[in-house]
């Protein structure tokens, strides 16, 4: 039997507080390595605060945080240069050219000089035709490119992307998706925040949902969609019935005012709404369009920052 793989990244009791304010409740959370992470909630909700304790921006007031099982209390630097953060705010000098910047940045790092790792990333990014350009003569796009390749430059081991794609272009994002996709199978832990819910639903293998500094539920994305979405079907008629059909009241479904439109929701241990197909085309009903309708995360999300029970019934 295999042992198992150190996590990525582990906190237990962490917290922070600002006089009377607690941005973080003793959070508990185990990322293993090579997983993608998609850490979620509203303004306000904690996310930044827990990215920017374990990269040393924010000063923890309680609780242990782990890289690659390393303590940060017993070395604060070391496991932090496998560590690479894209931030929400531009942070770069404007006076250096694309290319200087990312070697400078390897400096960082303790890394030499090194061309070809710069222009696999700029390349990555669509950055390849900027990169003597200064980095003050940047568009808002291509400038959170830089951002994003300045994380990545150093091969990080775990990199947390907070709000990578914010007020970008789809082209930035979907390049993004793709090379994160790509450094994941390659074994780096990715951290996602993100307000664009289809980003952490294209990305994520695990979702985290955080509000007022409490970490309230962490699932696989598929488990959450399934325990909280609610897939609907919705079947048309060409004309209106006279009534409910037989299969409509067996199944629980609803009918519209006009009775021309039967909706049925497919809850968790619910009968499948395939079944209710099947039994309204065998009572040879005018069918005239169907549609079905899956659960997204933002709806689930917005269920249990809404107060729905995080657990399943």
């Amino acid at each position: 039997m295999s042992e198992p793989t150190t996590p990525a990244l582990e906190l237990q009791g962490l917290s922070k507080r600002y006089g009377a304010f607690t941005a973080l409740h003793s959070v508990d959370l185990s990322i293993p390595a090579g997983e993608i992470f998609a850490l979620l909630g509203p303004n306000g909700a904690g996310k930044t605060t827990l990215i920017g304790s374990v990269c040393g921006l924010v000063k923890k007031s309680a609780g242990t945080m782990r890289v690659f099982g390393k303590d940060l209390d017993q070395d604060p630097v070391g496991p932090r240069y496998q560590v690479g953060l894209v931030p929400q705010e531009i942070n770069f000098d404007p006076f250096f050219s694309v290319a200087e910047s990312l070697q400078i940045q390897l400096g960082y790092y303790g890394q030499p000089r090194n061309d070809a790792r710069v222009d696999e990333v700029l390349t990555a990014l669509n950055l390849q035709s900027k990169k003597d350009s200064l980095t003050r003569a940047l568009s808002g796009g291509m400038k959170r490119r830089l951002l994003i390749a300045k994380a990545l430059v150093h091969r990080p081991r775990l990199v947390f992307l907070d709000e990578p794609t914010a007020g970008v272009d789809v082209e930035l994002r979907r390049d993004l998706w793709t090379y994160v996709k790509k450094i994941a199978s390659e074994g780096t832990t990715i951290v996602l925040t993100t307000h664009y819910l289809e980003e952490a639903e294209e990305l994520a293998d695990r979702v985290g949902i955080i509000n007022e500094g409490r970490l309230l539920m962490v699932e696989e994305k598929a488990t959450i969609l399934r325990r909280f979405g609610e897939k609907r079907l919705v079947v048309t008629f060409s004309e209106a019935l006279p009534a409910m059909p037989e299969a409509g009241q067996r199944f629980a479904a609803s009918l519209s005012q006009d009775r021309r439109t039967l909706t049925y929701v497919e809850r968790e241990n619910c009968a499948p709404s395939g079944e209710l197909l099947r039994a309204l085309y065998a009572d040879g009903l005018p069918i005239a369009e169907v549609e079905t309708r899956r659960p997204r995360l933002e709806d689930v999300l917005i269920e249990i920052l809404r107060g729905r029970p995080t657990q399943a019934a």
